[in-house]
């Protein structure tokens, strides 16, 4: 009995996803594809330029623009940034710092706090012995 190995493959999408960058800017080849995990390794590993040049520049996908801002998803959405941004805009938007973003940034923070909070009284619980 032989068995053969299957490539996994990904749609563009998902590789998108996992490098981090947004799909509609990156080539047209990369857009039309499939994606196996080996290329996907090889292109994490040594980066051709135009996934370095998307990297530093963008346009960034949605998770990488609120990463960048220091605000989830939703409050990007509340915020009115619904599409991609590049690094310029997010550095423009920084500098700016609307009344949004630093709400935004507030409830992050808060969200963050919390977290820990919850994370600590668990941890504490879970310390207790039981009887």
């Amino acid at each position: 009995m032989t068995s053969h190995q299957n490539t996994q493959t990904m749609k563009p999408a998902t590789a998108a996803k996992k490098l981090g960058v947004y799909l509609e800017a990156t080539p047209a080849e990369f857009q039309e594809g499939v994606v196996s995990r080996g290329e996907l390794n090889a292109l994490q590993a040594d980066p051709p330029e135009w996934l370095r040049e998307l990297r530093r520049n963008g346009p960034h996908p949605r998770p990488v623009v609120a990463a960048k801002l220091g605000v989830s998803i939703s409050g990007l959405a509340r915020g009115g940034i619904t599409e991609a941004l590049t690094t310029e805009q997010i550095e423009a938007l920084k500098k700016d710092l609307p009344e949004w973003l630093q709400k935004e940034r507030a409830t992050q923070a808060e969200v963050r706090k919390e977290t820990v909070r919850i994370k600590e009284k668990n941890a504490e619980r879970d310390d207790q012995p039981r009887s």
